[in-house]
């Protein structure tokens, strides 16, 4: 059995175009750049982490998704802290014109799906405590999928000074 430490540490993206993806990643979902290998390769991280994210262009610059019905990576998700963080990283989300593919309520965690700009997957979710996680009568975990009100959660988001000096607000989707 695996030791119940033990997480995923990061992902690795090939993508067509570097400062297209540092764009997405850094400027809407608001990742710092920790180290770049000139045009090929970047790393980028919230915090002080050494990566979360690697991008690398090595052998897909300039190159296209890889076509419907053909395996690969489905998403890869990255954890909010609290609501309150994913209502803001939806609202970076709307304010840049980026559609969402769906949104969830799993009983665990509530989920927003979106596509980066190389057509990948992208999961940004937050967990609730693990002691309102929804189970059967004999403990195990009763997960569902349901329809997730991202009105509401953008309605939690934070507005930017900027924003309200200007009356602007959170739009409905």
């Amino acid at each position: 059995m695996m030791h119940p430490d033990v997480r995923i540490g990061h992902v690795h993206l090939k993508v067509a175009d570097l400062d297209r993806a540092l764009r997405f990643y850094c400027d809407v979902l608001g990742f710092q750049v920790t180290q770049r290998y000139g045009a090929g390769a970047a790393f980028i991280a919230a915090g002080s982490y050494h990566h979360h994210i690697g991008l690398n262009t090595w052998e897909s610059l300039g190159g296209s998704p890889p076509p419907p019905g053909t395996t690969g990576l489905y998403h890869h998700a990255i954890l909010y802290p609290n609501r309150a963080e994913l209502a803001d990283a939806l609202r970076r989300v709307v304010a840049a014109s980026i559609p969402l593919d769906g949104a969830a309520d799993h009983g665990v965690s509530e989920a927003l799906y979106l596509r980066d700009p190389d057509n990948n997957g992208v999961e940004l979710y937050w967990d609730r405590p693990q002691s309102e996680w929804p189970r059967t009568a004999s403990g195990e975990l009763a997960m569902f999928t349901r329809r997730l009100d991202v009105n509401a959660l953008l309605r939690e988001a934070r507005i930017p000074a900027d924003a309200q000096q200007v009356g602007e607000g959170p739009r409905d989707l």
